[in-house]
């Protein structure tokens, strides 16, 4: 596939939304989510048909992640006890991973890939609920699909792909700015046409959108400014107090500000993330241990 054939990370996406489609599953469970007629009994019937996911949900939800002190043994009492929106959320996390867990990529490692995404997500939802955002789970999807587009990429723009890779000496902040030039576009661009192709939430196709310049979002910034601010932390599981308060501030003030935590906190805050990552790694990619 060529660039010239391309044009734009729309284009891109359009060309390839077959290979990356969400299974029908997540739909019908969203569609029911918007019908009242539908019970969490119903929906979790539904969700039953498909064992695999059905038993990674109900292990996510009595995870350390939720932190719930009574155990969930049915789907239906999970939606009952966690919400209809935070369970489509896990499913579409679920299903995710699924879908591009089928592609192959000589540019990446997949469960680096993955523990990167997942310890995104994971502060990202934790930086939320420090901020007091309404309805935070949103974020840890925000999270896990930051790079989304960099697989995609990845997956039909190979040669491109690794010509901006050694450009930018595998450096994160100069590899956008590498894509920008090379290819016409960068991962953030094409992460968020997938998420409209795929027809998600508004406030999680601005977050991706504009994860890399989060001043430009519009109705929801603050979404972009938490998923800038776990982008920067994500990059390493092991963390140093002084490392962690450094990286702080260098984040610039304004961002800052939409956290209200103080350093310690703040490193408290990643040393929980350390341990939830390595819980949600291992119950989203059932096939790998996280090391």
């Amino acid at each position: 596939m060529t660039i010239s054939k391309i044009l734009t990370a729309k284009g891109l996406v359009q060309d390839v939304s077959t290979l990356f489609s969400l299974p029908d599953i997540y739909y019908q469970v969203e569609q029911m989510i918007k019908d009242p007629r539908f019970t969490a009994v119903d929906i979790g019937q539904v969700i039953a048909k498909d064992p695999a996911l059905a038993v990674r949900l109900l292990k996510l939800v009595n995870s350390s992640f939720y932190g719930f002190q009574a155990r969930i043994d049915t789907i239906s009492r999970a939606i009952t006890i966690v919400g209809v929106q935070d369970l489509q959320n896990l499913v579409l996390a679920t299903s995710v991973v699924d879908t591009f867990g089928r592609i192959s990529s000589d540019l990446v490692d997949m469960t680096d890939f993955w523990l990167q995404s997942i310890n995104c997500g994971v502060i990202a939802k934790l930086l939320a609920k420090e901020s007091a955002v309404l309805h935070g789970e949103r974020l840890f999807l925000a999270g896990l699909l930051h790079k989304i587009g960099t697989l995609v990429l990845y997956q039909e723009l190979p040669e491109q792909s690794s010509k901006v890779l050694k450009l930018s000496d595998y450096d994160g902040p100069l590899i956008p700015v590498i894509e920008q030039e090379i290819i016409g576009f960068t991962f953030a661009d094409v992460g968020s046409e997938l998420i409209k192709a795929w027809q998600l939430p508004d406030s999680l196709y601005e977050a991706i959108a504009c994860q890399l310049s989060p001043d430009q979002a519009l109705k929801y910034r603050i979404d972009a400014q938490l998923l800038y601010i776990a982008t920067i932390f994500c990059s390493s599981l092991v963390y140093e107090e002084q490392d962690i308060i450094d990286l702080w501030q260098e984040i610039p003030p304004e961002y800052r500000s939409v956290v209200k935590i103080e350093e310690q906190a703040l490193v408290a805050l990643l040393m929980q993330a350390q341990e939830d990552v390595a819980q949600v790694f291992e119950l989203l990619k059932p096939s790998k241990k996280f090391y």
